[in-house]
């Protein structure tokens, strides 16, 4: 089986393209804005432009915009191959990239909006451990109970939180097969870890 994996929830944007459990092709970009205009292309660029009979696609959280192009896209194809389309948790990713490099449990902090930082404690084996949160760095610090600390905000926030060891670590789908299958979802509903800045008037009674 073709699977197709892609990650633009953050500031890096990431396609893969596997056979069964062996990666083909694949390359993760750090690119902060413009995922609208690169996911494509970058799906485009792999072997046979990426046609799969499965696609996994972050829900976030992260970036508004970059949950959305991601979801987006991989309905599309998904409509457009007649392949099966999942959803999988951004944090689950980092934290089972982590596996790699750390054996143990570990908490994920990642880039949130408005100064704050999303946070979420997993098991050694790579299942969240607490709710996901998006706390200020303060918060954020207090959240986090384990001593390696993972995601594009760990080292700053094992420097607030003043002991443990930090991973920079960004998501990319190059490692998408890392994850349990339990952790994957049929139902494409984005992860925005925070409420909505907009809300809908309350009607006048």
């Amino acid at each position: 089986m073709r699977i197709l994996a892609i990650d633009s929830a953050t500031e890096a944007c990431s396609v893969a393209l596997f056979d069964g459990d062996t990666l083909i092709a694949g390359q993760c970009e750090v690119i902060g804005r413009g995922h609208a205009e690169r996911l494509v292309p970058m799906i485009a660029d792999l072997p046979g432009q990426g046609r799969a009979d499965r696609i996994l696609v972050s829900m976030g959280p992260g970036s508004f915009t970059g949950v959305r192009i991601g979801l987006a896209a991989a309905r599309a194809l998904g409509l457009a191959w007649q392949a099966e389309v999942l959803g999988f948790p951004t944090l689950c990713l980092v934290a089972a990239m982590v596996q790699q490099q750390s054996q143990g449990p570990v908490s994920i902090c990642m880039t949130g909006g408005h100064g704050e930082w999303f946070v979420q404690n997993f098991a050694a084996d790579g299942f969240p451990r607490g709710e996901l949160l998006s706390r200020p760095p303060a918060e954020a610090a207090e959240a986090t109970v384990h001593e390696t600390v993972a995601g594009s905000q760990s080292g700053a926030l094992i420097a607030r939180r003043g002991h443990g060891r930090a991973l920079s670590v960004l998501p990319d789908a190059r490692h998408a097969m890392r994850l349990s299958g339990e952790l994957l979802s049929r139902r494409l509903s984005p992860i925005y870890g925070r409420a909505p800045d907009a809300r809908v008037p309350e009607r006048a009674v």
